[in-house]
This record gives structure tokens, sequence and C-alpha cells, in this order.
């Protein structure tokens, strides 16, 4: 006799060993009834957190390669200006120096 998704869930929560079949038929209940709940509150189904957790890790992933890219820049951004520095000063020591001449 099979039993409903109801009977083995009261055995299951008193403690009872199920069978892997009866875990099995449970499990589907659960996820009928859920997916039920869904439909009467007229929610959406919860997003795979698995595929979540994935995005978030490429994301991050992501956001270091861009620091590191913006790090880098910061750097070559700053040398450039200390060499446009000493060749602004460098021109101004010539245009100093023919002032005078």
């Amino acid at each position: 006799m099979t039993q409903s998704g109801l009977e083995l869930h009261d055995r299951f929560t008193r403690g009872e060993s199920l069978t892997p079949e009866e875990q099995a038929a449970l499990q589907a209940w659960y996820v009928q009834e859920q997916q039920e709940e869904l439909h009467a509150l007229n929610l959406s189904p919860l997003p795979d957190i698995v595929a979540l957790q994935d995005q978030v890790r490429r994301t991050l992933k992501q956001l270091a390669e861009l620091l590191t890219t913006i790090e880098r820049l910061e750097a070559e951004n700053a040398a450039l200006r200390q060499e446009n520095a000493h060749l602004r000063a460098q021109l101004a020591k010539r245009i100093a120096q023919q002032q005078t001449a």
C-alpha cells in the first residue's frame, strides 16, 4: 500500500525510519506542497542558492580584477604626473635661461 505524503510526513516527524523509496516520495511531496503554496500565494519560486552563490563568486572575481586594473592605472598616472612635473620644470628652466641670455 502506498502512503500519502502527509502520512509519510507524519511518520518522519515522529522519528520513524523511512525506506529510501518512502524518503524519495516524501521529498517529492514536499516539493509539490511548496509549489502549491507558492502558487496559492502568487509568489515566484525561490532562486537556486547554488546559482546565486556562483554568481556572487564570479562578480567578486570581476571586482578583484577591476580593482587590480584601477590600481595599475593609478600607478601609471602617478608616474606620468611625476614625469610631466619634471618636464615642466625643465621647460621653465630653459625659458628662464633664454630670457636671461
